[in-house]
């Protein structure tokens, strides 16, 4: 599906995490719906270097990439020297900033305010002296347990990638203010969709719901599932508000969910009745409360108003749309 009518022919994208989640996402939209924009992908790719807590530092994985005929940059944007390259032998139209350090248990928080934060105004400037339209990925982290629906002014973050998603939107105001640049911040909610499981435990609850069951299991949930709701947005309508977000009516920060809250409950029902399974619930003690957000929902009336972003897929469209990758990376990345 194209989401704009443009046909991008000669124009240079630059997607920043592109071997990442929603990055290989973008990139396989571009090349299936616009074949002829030219669009290069800049990601640091995995390693063995992992964080304190043990997660990987980046989730970067090239087989979310096998089929994409663009060009490829394995690069940091903490390197100063990359980015000078990019400025010096690029010419972008379009900035899709999606690389960060998006584990929200880090406790590098050095680590986090010079990847997320520094790094985001080295691009901005390239933005800048390239003319191109920035598109990032904000976060519903911004929000922390801030009462629901979540609306953008309503901030409280509780952790510092929640902060340092914050800080990235402060700035963009600021650069919204002196540069002429379209800036867009998506404030994603909980994004489910085909290629993340390279995200390994930071993956969605759908997917590991879903490989818990084919495996045989029973689902093991917190106990009050059914109360603890979140808005569960599938990837398909994240590139949507992506794709709009290149010609913005004005630059600013919008929510990117369904504006519905769902349980972890609704997920393994759903998942049950698309797997044909009938694995009885097992609940445990939640340990996270009091740090827990029990409820998120987006607001998206000015992502609406503004981008033009409708969300096409309820929970239980996006399970369906999703269970048959769900059972085929089962099959050759779990079995």
């Amino acid at each position: 599906m194209r989401y704009i009518e443009d046909n991008l022919e000669n124009k240079t994208i630059l997607i920043t995490g592109g071997a990442g989640f929603i990055g290989s996402n973008l990139a396989f939209y571009f090349q299936n719906s616009h074949p002829k924009a030219h669009v290069i992908v800049l990601d640091s790719f995995r390693s063995g270097e992992t964080l304190s807590n043990g997660n990987l530092k980046s989730f970067g994985h090239f087989k979310n990439l096998i089929g994409f005929r663009g060009e490829i940059i394995s690069g940091n944007i903490n390197d100063k020297d990359l980015l000078l390259n990019l400025e010096i032998n690029y010419k972008f139209d379009y900035i899709f900033h999606e690389a960060a350090i998006s584990d929200t248990t880090a406790q590098e928080q050095d680590l986090m305010i010079k990847t997320n934060v520094n790094a985001y105004k080295d691009l901005l400037n390239l933005a800048v002296a390239h003319g191109a339209n920035m598109i990032y990925a904000s976060s519903a982290a911004t929000y922390g347990n801030a009462e629901s629906p979540q609306k953008v002014g309503r901030e409280a973050p509780n952790n510092v990638y929640g902060f340092s998603k914050l800080s990235m939107d402060n700035l963009s105001r600021e650069y919204m203010k002196e540069c002429d640049i379209s800036i867009v911040g998506l404030r994603y909610f909980n994004v489910y969709g085909p290629r993340e499981y390279f995200k390994n435990s930071t993956a969605s609850m759908v997917l590991q719901f879903g490989h818990q069951l084919l495996a045989g299991k029973n689902p093991r949930l917190f106990a009050d599932s059914d109360k603890i709701l979140r808005d569960f947005i599938y990837i398909e309508d994240i590139v949507q508000a992506n794709i709009k977000a290149m010609k913005p009516k004005q630059s600013g920060i919008y929510n990117v969910g369904t504006g519905k809250a769902r349980s972890f409950q609704d997920i393994v029902d759903t998942l049950q009745k698309e797997l044909g399974t009938t694995y009885e619930c097992e609940y445990m003690p939640n340990p996270f409360v009091g740090s827990y957000q029990f409820h998120t929902e987006a607001d998206i009336t000015t992502s609406t108003e503004v981008l033009g972003y409708k969300p096409a897929y309820e929970l239980e469209d996006g399970i369906k749309a999703y269970v048959s990758e769900i059972k085929r990376i089962y099959e050759e990345e779990v079995k």
